[in-house]
């Protein structure tokens, strides 16, 4: 066979080999398009929030700080390093399309036990972007064939995200069924300790202090931090939900009251310890924090004895000191000349509530 002619049939088989490959190459993504169609899936925004979603409860008698890591975010993805400007930065109208466009998943699609995961990624998404979460809105996470079995797919969710972070699904506006994750505690913002969108700083200061209970009431820094690394934080590394936590924790909850944080006396070189701050003292009780530790580790407060103990004197304690300033109060009240603020207390009905105490 002549050069020439070789040449031009090499060359052929050539082409014909690299349109079947480019053949077999658009085949192989038209399957793994119509397959990942045919899958359910989070949008973008959803997709991020269900990496910090702890893995499921498992009853343990360990000590809590033992069990921490298991119960909260130990599975970061790479997506939750980005910043909450650049969620502050998207359109509420591209969030909303992305709700449009979700869940068209058939009967029989998803478990059951699948239900409660997907309703509290869509919980902290809306919690983050500061957007009303309601009652029609979630049945179109869950499919509404599924209504019969909302309230409990509801409280499976919440209560995980309140293992997490420290706050509770309320509902705001019976009306519309309309709902919030409230803080725990006071924190501004709902527990976002900034202004702006985010996820609760609720949870890491629940754990603060209850490392701080069961340290004495008073924790060495040292500590502090040995303990929030089991939990993937790290003191001067940024946190993708609490950002720096060094400042986080001695500057920011320290100006808020939460937090006390001062030098260990006679300490060379300098030591530091935590302690509860006023607002804390004010706005939580010991047996309020045990109980959140014992909802982390799937126990009753009172596995937790001595602390147990310990909460059960503090409640004993705090109403004592209610019930004497009521008493002040009635007391300094009956000193009081009556003919000036005659419509609104009389002596009579301070006569009822002394006889009443």
């Amino acid at each position: 066979m002549p050069r020439s002619q070789k040449s031009k049939l090499q060359a052929s088989e050539k082409r014909r080999q690299a349109q079947a490959e480019a053949q077999a190459g658009e085949n192989a993504q038209a399957t793994a398009a119509v397959e990942k169609e045919s899958t359910p899936s989070f949008p973008p925004q959803y997709e991020d929030t269900a990496q910090i979603l702890p893995p499921v409860r498992a009853s343990s008698t360990s000590q809590w700080y033992r069990r921490a890591q298991a119960t909260t975010f130990t599975s970061v993805g790479a997506s939750w390093a980005r910043s909450d400007a650049e969620y502050n930065n998207q359109d509420y109208d591209r969030a909303n399309a992305y709700e449009a466009a979700y869940y068209t998943e058939n009967v029989g699609e998803d478990s059951l036990t699948r239900k409660p995961g997907l309703l509290e990624q869509f919980l902290l998404y809306k919690y983050k972007m500061k957007q009303p979460i309601l009652k029609e809105d979630m049945l179109k996470i869950i499919g509404h064939h599924y209504e019969d079995q909302f309230p409990e797919i509801l409280k499976k969710a919440s209560e995980r995200i309140e293992i997490v972070f420290a706050v509770d699904l309320k509902e705001i506006d019976s009306t519309r069924q309309s709902y919030d994750l409230i803080s725990k505690l006071k924190l501004p913002n709902n527990g976002r300790v900034r202004a702006g969108r985010g996820l609760p700083k609720t949870g890491l200061l629940m754990n603060i202090l209850g490392m701080i209970f069961m340290k004495g009431n008073c924790a060495a820094e040292e500590d502090i931090w040995k303990f929030l690394g089991m939990m993937q934080v790290y003191a001067g590394r940024k946190h993708f939900i609490y950002g720096e936590p060094r400042k986080l924790i001695t500057k920011d909850l320290v100006r808020l009251q939460y937090l006390e944080y001062r030098q260990v006396s006679n300490s060379d070189p300098p030591r530091y310890e935590l302690l509860w701050g006023p607002k804390a003292q004010a706005e939580t009780s010991k047996m309020q924090v045990l109980e959140f530790l014992a909802k982390v580790n799937d126990t009753i407060p009172s596995a937790f004895s001595s602390y147990y103990e310990e909460a059960l004197r503090d409640e004993e304690e705090r109403t004592q000191a209610r019930a004497s300033a009521i008493a002040k109060v009635i007391a300094s009240s009956r000193a009081m000349p009556w003919n000036i603020f005659p419509p609104l207390v009389k002596p009579e009905f301070c006569y009822y509530l002394d006889k009443k105490i």
